[in-house]
């Protein structure tokens, strides 16, 4: 009698007992991304040297063009390089050879991919001949 009870416990937990293991099996539904990629970039300046460091930065936003001054004019270079600020064309412009070192850096994400730039110029000249708009914070 202890075997019938046995089996009839068996027979009757063991259905119970995998659809609880499949239900804890199976993986949850994603749920759908609901907000579109934008266009940002957290850009700073760093000038000076190691010893007496000035930074200004901002949030340069581009949809819509917004952060700072010349947002607009950056947000569209930066379109046509689809955020690569590597990439911007650089401009022919004469800088004088005065070493007054700054560091360009920006963090963000475009079109839904991460962005990531430093690069050390030797003055804000040659800063604004390679990237334009994009470090352009002062007045």
């Amino acid at each position: 009698m202890t075997y019938t009870t046995t089996a009839k416990a068996l027979r009757g937990g063991l259905p119970a007992a995998a659809v609880l293991l499949l239900t804890l099996v199976t993986p949850a539904q994603a749920a759908p991304q609901e907000t579109a990629p934008g266009n940002w970039l957290y850009v700073s300046v760093t000038s000076g040297d190691a010893r007496s460091r000035e930074s200004r930065g901002t949030l340069l936003m581009c949809d819509p063009p917004r952060g700072h001054q010349r947002a607009a004019e950056a947000c569209a270079q930066l379109e046509t390089t689809d955020g690569d600020i590597d990439a911007l064309p650089a401009t022919d412009t004469y800088c004088t050879m005065v070493h007054a070192p700054v560091t360009a850096h920006a963090r963000g994400q475009w079109n839904g991919r991460p962005v990531a730039y430093a690069e050390t110029f030797s003055n804000a000249c040659m800063m604004k001949a390679r990237t334009g708009a994009v470090f352009a914070l002062d007045n």
